[in-house]
This record gives C-alpha cells, sequence and structure tokens, in this order.
C-alpha cells in the first residue's frame, strides 16, 4: 500500500500511497516499519488523505529492542510496512516477570499493554483526568492489577492512601480474596464509620513546620514562639533530678524577668502567678514557703502590694528565686522521647508567651495570641482527636503499627478524610509524608523499604509553593526532587493539574492521562509534562471514559490504553437520579 518518501522534515515523513491500493480501514494511529539497509525505524500514522500519508517517527529498533528517537533519519529508498503482530509487544509491552499487565490497546483490537514494574513504581507518577473520565476506577484498577500479578508478589508494598472522598474503601476491602497475605487497612477521622479505625497521629510527632500549618501560621516572628512551646512542653514532660532542677530555673529566669519589666505591680503579678498556673515544682507553687532571716513566706505571700505599690517581699523573693538561676542550663536540651498532650503543648505556649514576654511586644502581640487562640480551637474542636494517642511510640514504632497488626502484614492503607475540611486534610497529608519521608531516609540500607503516598485530589494540597514562605520548603516538592532514593514515591491523582506544584510535575516520570476539556490543563500538561508533543494532547480530548493516554519511562512511546473495569469498583459513580428521584424503588 505504501510507496516511496516524498518528503521529510525533523520528525515526520510524508509518503505516497501506491496507486490503486485500497487504504485499509482504522489505519490512523497504526504503527509502521521503515526499513533501509542499515536500520529500522518506527513510526506512527498521523493524518491520511487520498493520495499521502503523514508518519511522525518514534525510535528506531537495536538488537530486538526499541530505543526513542533516531539518530539518522531513514533513506529516501526506505521500504514502509504496518507493524506485524509479532512486533507489537515491542511497543506495548510483553508479559515477563518484571512486567504489570495495564489494560489493552484499542488499536490493536484489544492487544494487552504491559508496563515495567520498576520503571514505573520506582519513580513518582500522575495520574490526571476530568471528574467521570475514569481516573477513580483508573486509580482501582491499577492497584487491583498490582496485587493480581502472577509474577512479582508484592508482599512488603507499602501503599497509603489519602482518599479524600471516601471512595476506594469498596475496591481494596477484599484485596485478601487474591492472596490471603494481602491485606487492607482503614483509618478514618470519623470514628462510627463502619469497618474503619481511628486516625490517631501522636502529638509529639509533630514538628516545628507541621505545628505552624496546623495552626495556620502565616508570620516569621510566629514560628521561634512554636519551637520554643515544643522545647517547653518536652522540659515539662520530663522527670528526674536534673528536669527538675532546669524547670526551677526556668520558671525562676521568667520570674526575675517580668520583675524586673516596666510592668505595675499588679500586671507583674499578674504574669508571675500565670506561669506557676502553668508549670509548678516543688520550689515554685503558690504555697512553697520562702526562708527569711527569722521568718518563712509563702509563695503567694511574697507578692502583696503595700501603700507605696511595692511587693512587700520583693527582695527576699529575687534572692530565692535567684538562687536557682543556673547559668549552665542555658543550653539545655531535654529528652526529645517524651510523651505530650496538645493541652500541655497549650500550657507550654502559654508559658513561653508570657515568660518571654511576647504579649507585652507590640509587633508580636497579635501574632501571640492567633497563635494562642488557633490552638485553642484545636483543642476544643472536632479535630483535636486526632491528635490524641494513648502511649508513647517512636517514629519507626508509629510506621510500624500502622502497617503492622497481631502479625499482619497490611500493603494497602487508606487514610480516610472525607469530613475533614481541606485545611486541616492537607495539613494530615503532610505530617505523614513528613513522617514517612524522615523515617525512609534512617534507613541503613537505603531504599529498602519503599512507601507510595497516593494523593487523591492531589490540587487542593500538592499546590505551588504554599509553605516555602513560611517553614522554607514544602514537603511535597521536598518528596518529588529527593524522595526516590529512600524510596518515597507518590502518587499524584486529580482533575486539575494546573493547579498542582510544578516542581512536583516535573519530577514525575509517568503519566496517565485521562480526558481532559479544560484547555487550561490541557496547556499546562503540553509546558510541563516531559517529552509530550501536540499529538498526544489532541489524542487524549477524544478520549473515552475509562481510557487513558499512558506515556514515560514505563511505556516504550505514549499509548492508549483501555483500563479494565476494576472489580470490585470504587465509589465513584454519579448518583442515579431517575432511581431516586422515583423513591429508590
Amino acid at each position: 500500500m505504501f510507496d516511496k518518501i516524498t518528503y521529510m522534515d525533523d520528525s515526520n515523513l510524508w509518503v505516497s500511497i501506491k496507486e490503486g491500493a485500497v487504504i485499509k480501514k482504522n489505519l490512523l494511529s497504526v504503527h509502521v516499519i521503515i526499513s533501509d539497509e542499515e536500520k529500522n525505524i518506527l513510526g506512527e500514522i498521523t493524518s491520511i488523505d487520498k493520495d499521502q500519508v503523514k508518519i511522525k517517527i518514534l525510535g528506531e529498533f537495536e538488537n530486538g529492542r526499541l530505543r526513542i528517537g533516531v539518530i539518522r533519519k531513514p533513506l529516501l529508498d526506505s521500504t514502509i510496512r504496518e507493524i506485524q503482530e509479532n512486533e507489537i509487544p515491542l511497543i506495548l509491552g510483553q508479559k515477563n516477570k518484571e512486567s504489570l499487565y495495564l489494560g489493552q490497546n484499542p488499536s490493536y483490537n484489544g492487544f494487552p499493554v504491559y508496563l515495567n514494574v520498576n520503571d514505573f513504581f520506582s519513580n513518582h507518577f500522575a495520574i490526571f483526568g476530568n471528574s467521570g473520565a475514569g481516573k477513580s476506577c483508573g486509580v482501582a484498577r491499577l492497584i487491583q492489577n498490582v496485587f493480581q500479578n502472577d509474577t512479582a508478589k508484592p508482599y512488603r508494598a507499602n501503599f497509603i492512601l489519602f482518599d479524600i472522598s471516601g471512595e476506594y474503601s469498596a475496591a481494596f476491602k477484599d484485596i485478601n480474596k487474591i492472596n490471603p497475605n494481602y491485606n487492607y487497612r482503614i483509618f478514618s477521622s470519623n470514628d462510627k464509620e463502619p469497618g474503619a479505625e481511628p486516625l490517631r497521629i501522636p502529638v509529639w510527632l509533630l514538628n516545628s513546620s507541621d505545628i505552624a500549618l496546623l495552626l495556620s501560621c502565616n508570620s516569621h516572628t510566629q514560628i521561634p514562639m512554636i519551637e520554643r512551646m515544643l522545647k517547653l512542653a518536652r522540659v515539662f514532660a520530663e522527670s528526674g533530678e536534673k528536669a527538675t532542677q532546669y524547670k526551677d530555673h526556668l520558671i525562676a529566669s521568667a520570674i526575675i524577668t517580668v520583675l524586673f519589666s516596666d510592668e505595675a505591680p499588679a500586671e507583674k503579678k499578674n504574669d508571675i502567678f500565670s506561669i506557676v498556673a502553668e508549670c509548678q515544682t516543688e520550689h515554685f507553687n503558690m504555697e512553697a514557703e520562702i526562708q527569711g532571716v527569722g521568718y518563712t513566706r509563702k509563695f503567694r505571700e511574697c507578692f502583696n502590694i503595700d501603700k507605696t505599690g511595692t511587693f512587700t517581699e520583693g527582695i527576699l523573693f529575687t534572692e530565692y528565686a535567684s538562687s536557682f538561676i543556673k547559668p549552665e542550663f542555658d543550653d539545655y536540651e531535654p529528652s526529645s522521647n517524651l510523651k505530650y498532650t496538645l493541652m500541655d503543648l497549650e500550657k507550654a505556649l502559654k508559658f513561653t508567651l508570657i515568660s518571654e514576654g511576647w504579649y507585652k511586644n507590640e509587633q508580636t502581640y497579635a501574632d501571640a495570641v492567633t497563635i494562642k487562640v488557633r490552638l485553642h480551637s484545636l483543642i476544643t474542636g472536632p479535630y483535636g482527636k486526632i491528635f490524641e494517642y494513648p502511649t508513647y511510640l517512636t517514629v519507626e514504632q508509629y510506621l510500624a503499627s500502622l502497617l503492622i497488626k497481631q502479625d499482619k502484614k497490611y500493603q494497602i492503607i487508606n487514610i480516610n478524610m472525607d469530613d475533614i475540611d481541606d485545611q486541616v486534610a492537607a495539613v494530615i497529608t503532610k505530617i505523614f509524608s513528613r513522617i514517612i519521608f524522615d523515617y525512609a531516609k534512617t534507613i541503613t540500607n537505603r531504599g529498602s523499604i519503599p512507601f507510595h503516598i497516593l494523593i487523591d485530589e492531589a490540587h487542593r494540597y500538592v499546590r505551588k509553593d504554599q509553605d516555602t514562605f513560611l517553614i522554607g520548603y514544602n514537603i511535597f516538592e521536598r518528596i518529588a526532587k529527593e524522595g526516590r532514593k529512600y524510596g518515597v514515591l507518590m502518587g499524584i491523582i486529580t482533575q486539575r493539574p494546573v493547579e498542582l506544584s510544578d516542581t512536583v510535575i516535573s519530577q514525575c516520570s509517568n503519566f496517565l492521562i485521562f480526558k481532559i476539556n479544560n484547555p487550561m490543563d490541557s496547556e499546562y500538561i503540553r509546558q510541563m509534562v516531559p517529552n509530550i508533543n501536540e499529538e498526544v494532547i489532541e489524542k487524549q480530548k477524544t478520549l473515552q471514559s475509562g481510557t487513558c493516554l499512558g506515556f514515560g519511562n514505563a511505556f516504550k512511546i505514549p499509548v492508549i490504553v483501555k483500563l479494565d473495569m476494576p472489580d470490585p469498583s470504587p465509589l465513584s459513580s454519579n448518583s442515579n437520579v431517575i432511581k431516586f428521584w422515583g423513591g429508590g424503588q
């Protein structure tokens, strides 16, 4: 059918059609082999008219393998033929111990498409698509295929799925029917959700950046307040003689600072009593006895104000407090292995704000009050329970408690945040991601415990430089740039790629793109995704629901894939309006 090459440019050939030849139906998007005496080149038919076809050059075959791109263009007298059935696996992948079935290629009558497991899952990947385009079903089918694979058994896999809409549990809850060693576990912020365990995060595993995000901080002056609060929370939770001496040093230093401030005596008294209310020891409490020369006074009695407007026992108390101040404690660092609660943080914050004088500074007053109010609202609000944890665990023990229970290994962990507002859900996702990343960096055999963090509706959380201004980094961007070498891999799932972090998308190596109508999203994909072209962008616009365009490291060439329907399916279908209009009959 094909005659000679009539014209070529950098990436395309124009080939004439033999006179009298019958043009085969469904020829568009079919692949062809362009051969000369030196090489075989793969091309794809991109347009057809009555006299000629346009063929895009994709790559060349070398030692039985396809290499994308060509060094030298084909000769003008090359022969052109359709690809043969036995050659199709060279472009669609073939089944072996390192491959994973993905779906079927409609251009070749349902020929199976396989991807290399390492090339796909050892890199970050992204899944884009409109609502209703089959994105959720595609995610479910992809993970189900991993566990239905009869070659590589993922017994030690760790898929952490952040399920923002509560739709994936139906797809994975019976995963052990495939293999009794495969297990699924769901944690939910809704304590009454059937089959789910309560979502709980130990507050002592949160660092200053986590707290800053959780309290929606927006000022750099709030960061040192939080850092001081966290240190004092550990101090107050610590026991032992040295810890007690440090507490005495801390309280005494704070009170002396207040005593020598410019405040009125009544204000000084109120601040001093507030300090002691938040942190007490044997030597500093309202009933502690202070020995004078021939007499004693209780702590509270030292701050009676006489007619001259001074404390009756100011000198006595100053000498008493000064005796507990030890310069060697200025650099004291409490243990990091201590359990404390949100309420302990609140006490530490109150102590911090008073003792450091942040309430007295006009520039920091509003920031201090904001942190105090937001922390109290968190404690008393519906999300405070998420940060209640009964026993002390290290980071490693906490992660192990999520992945293992009663000697049963769980490969899929669903963090269901269906009933949490976006701001808090975003922070929880960041906290888990940061904890996993920090832990992975401590593993001696680097990358030996891979974690796959799957973020649904990622456009709500994985946003452009959202945290960099305040805390200096964005955890998702950091994982995108550094996570692969530690075995922390992200799967970004979204219907609005234009709202995502550019850095995260630029680090993704594989893409499954379902139909996207929004021209801004299509243009963003064209600009941000490596090795993409106009033909790929145009192809995704005509995809049917459940069909995607796959390309990246795990694919030989960009390929259209019709995924099998997941079994069981996620709860992502539209409401049956006709049925429910009729009363559910």
